[in-house]
């Protein structure tokens, strides 16, 4: 990547593979079948903490190294679904955030990517969630919770985003594990 090529950028915490599977089975149950509706794809389930927007790839050591030094010291978070919610464009299952760990690595996130200038923190608070329906009319569905249980994320990733016909297509291009 050229330092000038701007990169379609955000920061998340990966799930563990058997929480992608719960949901996409979810999905499959809850929301299959509806061509009004676009499930979001195992590969891009994940609960996003910080989006970059589009960046010069010159920006990405930076953002990485604030991404590695963030995960350093981080406990795992323990998520847990609460919720199902929609905005008017997407579907989300709202995760409640054990003991506020999720929330602490956000706040050093913001903190560090502040201070290297590639993000503003947003004014509303950040809220651990992951998205998994999108629409282009707001159906006001009522589906019952995913059964996930507790969920324990280990990895927080710098990903990129290409848009394509089909919709958005991530790649991480960083995972760090938490806590060492």
């Amino acid at each position: 990547m050229r330092g000038r090529e701007r990169l379609r950028l955000f920061v998340a915490l990966l799930l563990p593979d058997e929480a992608v599977a719960s949901l996409v089975e979810w999905q499959q149950h809850e929301l299959g079948g509806r061509p009004d509706l676009r499930i979001v794809p195992a590969d891009n389930l994940h609960v996003t903490v910080a989006f970059l927007g589009g960046r010069p790839a010159a920006d990405l050591e930076g953002i990485a190294e604030v991404v590695r030094e963030t995960a350093r010291g981080a406990a795992q978070p323990v998520l847990e679904p609460v919720r199902y919610q929609e905005t008017r464009s997407v579907g989300m299952i709202v995760l409640s955030d054990q003991n506020d760990r999720a929330t602490r690595l956000a706040e050093r996130l913001f903190d560090g990517l502040e201070r290297i200038r590639v993000y503003e923190r947003e004014r509303r608070d950040w809220l651990p969630h992951v998205t998994v329906v999108r629409f282009r009319e707001r159906p006001r569905l009522e589906p019952t919770l995913p059964t996930l249980g507790r969920v324990m994320s280990s990895e927080l990733a710098v990903m990129m985003s290409r848009l394509r016909p089909s919709g958005a297509q991530y790649e991480v291009l960083e995972s760090v594990p938490l806590g060492g």
